[in-house]
This record gives C-alpha cells, sequence and structure tokens, in this order.
C-alpha cells in the first residue's frame, strides 16, 4: 500500500505545483500549490521587451490589448504551424462570430506550406501585446495535464478508493458535504453516494490527483476481466473552496516550498499524516464516464471552449482578458520551457486569473505529468484577432 501510495504521489506532485484546469465546457477545475503573484520566478528569464504600438489600447475586462507589428513577435519565422494549425481547427467548430469568415480561410489552408500560413496571418490578423491594466506585460505561465489511472469497476483487491459521479438529489448548486465528511462516511452523504461509484482506485492520493486536474482516463478493469480505457470528464463540484495541499504543506513549515522534492520526501517521512494533508482541501469533484474511441486517445479532453485540447497548443486563460479560440503568440523562458510558438486559448481554470496568465496543456500519462509539475515561470503574450473585427 505505501509503495503504492508513493506512486500516486509522485504523479500528485505535479498536480499540486501546477495550477491545474482540464476543465470541461464552461467549469473551472483547481489551482495551484501558490498564488500565481507569489509563483513568479525573479529574476525572469525573459528580455524586457520593447514594443512598438501602431494603434490605440483596446480595454478588455481584465486586459490591455496594444497593437504591434508582427515584427514584435519573437520567433515567429520559425515556429512549425502544424499542431498549432490542427488545434486552430478544433477552434473554428465553435467559434465566435468575429471569426466567422477567417476559420473559412483557415480550413482553406489546412494543407499549405508554412509559410503560405505566415503570409496569411499577417495580411489578415492583427498582434495585439496582452498588458494587465496597471501596464505590465510579464505574466505567469504554468502547465497541466491529462492524468492516466488504473482502476476497477468493483471494489476489491486493494482497490477502495470510490470516483463518484454526482450524489442523488443534488443538482450541483449550493454547499454539499465536505471532502472530510464525504470520506468519512457522513451518514446523509453516504446514502446520497450509494451506488454512484463509477470506478475504485488503489489509493486516495489518486482521486486526488483526479480532482485537483478535473477529468483524466482510466484504464479499466471490468468484473469479467475485460480491460479498456475511459475518460472520466468533470460533472461537479460540493462548491466548497479549493484548499490547495502545497500551500497547506508550506504554511505549517512541513516543506520549504511546494515542490515536487520536498513534498516528495515529507509524504515518504509521513504517511500517517497524508489523510490529514488531503482533507486541507475541503472540495469534492464529482465524474461522469466517458467513452475513449481509438480516434480520440490522440487528443486531450475538450477544454472550457468545448473542443479538444492539443498537446503543447493549447492554453488555459483567464477568459476576461483573452476570448475562448483567439490564437495567441506565447514566449516563455525558464528551466523548463523555452518557447516561442503559437498556441490557441482553449480552457480556463479558477486558479488562471488575470491578463497576462495561461496554463499550458502538456498532454497526458506521466512524463506529461512531469513536465506540468515543473512548470512555473514567466512568459509574454500576444493574442492575435481579425484584422477590422471588433474586439469583444
Amino acid at each position: 500500500m505505501f509503495r503504492t501510495l508513493m506512486r500516486a504521489a509522485a504523479v500528485c506532485a505535479t498536480a499540486v505545483l501546477a495550477a491545474c484546469s482540464t476543465p470541461p465546457a464552461s467549469v473551472p477545475s483547481e489551482g495551484g500549490a501558490l498564488p500565481a503573484s507569489d509563483a513568479v520566478v525573479r529574476p525572469s528569464a525573459l528580455p524586457q521587451l520593447r514594443p512598438h504600438a501602431i494603434g490605440p489600447t483596446v480595454r478588455r475586462e481584465a486586459a490591455l490589448w496594444t497593437p504591434v507589428p508582427w515584427s514584435d513577435l519573437p520567433g515567429f519565422e520559425q515556429d512549425d504551424l502544424s499542431d498549432a494549425w490542427a488545434s486552430w481547427l478544433r477552434s473554428c467548430e465553435r467559434p465566435l462570430p468575429a471569426w466567422q469568415q477567417a476559420c473559412g480561410e483557415i480550413r482553406a489552408l489546412q494543407l499549405a506550406d508554412d509559410a503560405t500560413r505566415r503570409a496569411w496571418m499577417r495580411r489578415s490578423l492583427q498582434p495585439y501585446l496582452v498588458r494587465s491594466h496597471e501596464g505590465s506585460d510579464l505574466g505567469l505561465l504554468t502547465a497541466y495535464y491529462e492524468p492516466v489511472m488504473r482502476g476497477r469497476r468493483l471494489r476489491g483487491g486493494g482497490f477502495d478508493v470510490p470516483l463518484y459521479a454526482m450524489p442523488a438529489g443534488y443538482s450541483g448548486q449550493g454547499r454539499w458535504f465536505s471532502r472530510q465528511q464525504i470520506e468519512s462516511n457522513h451518514p446523509a452523504a453516504a446514502m446520497a453516494l450509494a451506488g454512484r461509484e463509477i470506478a475504485w482506485l488503489e489509493n486516495p492520493v489518486d482521486a486526488m490527483v483526479l480532482h485537483i486536474q478535473g477529468s483524466g482516463r482510466l484504464i479499466l478493469q471490468e468484473p469479467n476481466g475485460d480491460i479498456h480505457q475511459v475518460r472520466l470528464a468533470y460533472a461537479g463540484t460540493n462548491n466548497h473552496a479549493y484548499g490547495s495541499v502545497g500551500r497547506w504543506l508550506l504554511q505549517r513549515g512541513l516543506v520549504k516550498d511546494a515542490t515536487w522534492p520536498g513534498i516528495k520526501a515529507w509524504v515518504e517521512a509521513n504517511p500517517q499524516r497524508v489523510q490529514e494533508m488531503l482533507w486541507s482541501n475541503p472540495r469534492y469533484v464529482f465524474f461522469r464516464e466517458e467513452p475513449l474511441l481509438l480516434e480520440e486517445q490522440n487528443v486531450g479532453p475538450k477544454g472550457a471552449q468545448g473542443v479538444p485540447l492539443t498537446p503543447g497548443r493549447s492554453i488555459a486563460v483567464d477568459r476576461r482578458s483573452i476570448p475562448y479560440g483567439t490564437p495567441v503568440w506565447l514566449m516563455t523562458a525558464g528551466p523548463t520551457l523555452n518557447e516561442k510558438r503559437l498556441v490557441l486559448a482553449q480552457d480556463t481554470g479558477s486558479a488562471i486569473v488575470g491578463a497576462v496568465r495561461a496554463d499550458y496543456f502538456a498532454g497526458w500519462g506521466e512524463q506529461a505529468g512531469e513536465l506540468a509539475g515543473r512548470v512555473k515561470q514567466d512568459l509574454y503574450l500576444w493574442a492575435l484577432w481579425p484584422k477590422g473585427m471588433p474586439i469583444p
């Protein structure tokens, strides 16, 4: 059991370090170990920008957009646009009105080479440097992923931790029972959850990973021994405030920082307190099971825009800063990622708040989880918008 706990905790650390999302349409998921304002690395590994404004700044609810020339976008000529174009086509399945015409042209360029695509972007789109209302253009990048877990349809053989569908009689409105009450078998909670088990995992840390990330893949063993993959999508929560496990450790002086080595060492030394740590997050997530068809296994879950996420090309944003479906030029530099690339704003998350704030979808499985757990670094963002179209 303890070895299993440690394996799961390795994955959990990536979750508590990242500002995780993977939320289904319009539903934010959980936040990171540190508030964004505390987590930005200083001094920055990025150069100071010297933007060349070419028009009046547009004020959005949570951001300022300043029009700049294409020459302000570092690395624009070098990015391989193939994966980004595939992600862009998915956003065009649910375009905002301003993108209707442009999406027809994007589809027509599906088989074009990158030089042709770049020429079209320069003709058709206007880059805007994204800044805060205070004028800061430097922001924070974190990352998230889709966990892959093993589970069983029936309880037994060490698989004793349930993943639940929405409780009977609970609409998702109003505060329900806390995580501790649910996991301590509060009689009323237990009655509402009886028969609502989707699957069973080996330990509560695995479950917490799924709760933090908001969705995941399950390698599920059926009662007859058949094994297949399903996707667990977000269905709702108990509407308690999210409590960061990493912050709980920091505030008690149990770790010096909420990095994976610190958390791993603490879990290994304190297995008897793991449940206490998990209960520091009173929010509890409920799921719904979705089939995972063969053709869907090479894309991520649906983000808040309602389209599948693309590893390395989808980001979660604050929609008050950047509307869903907007192509964004991203520049980041740090110990984990050094990227200048086109990404699409296709998701959101409760910790993804502010003008220059993004959560980078790393993919699924252990390798993506390791990457997601290490990303916490500075970035710049440029939103790209169709020329002549009003910015909402």
